[in-house]
């Protein structure tokens, strides 16, 4: 079974760890009402999409 000569240094194996982390959601702001929302999703408080009304404000 193969056993490694040296310890991995903690700088080691963060370097290898790097890429794992959590990825931010596309969020933009509505241009309708300024509101953050999810990229190609209709606004959920005005109920706008590409610039159309598309559904009922609530």
């Amino acid at each position: 079974m193969a056993v490694p000569k040296r310890k991995t240094s903690k700088a080691s194996k963060r370097k290898r760890r790097t890429h794992k982390k959590l990825s931010l959601p596309g969020i933009n702001s509505c241009p309708n009402c300024g509101e953050f929302k999810l990229s190609h999703r209709v606004c959920n408080s005005c109920g706008h999409y590409d610039g159309k009304q598309v559904a009922s404000a609530e």
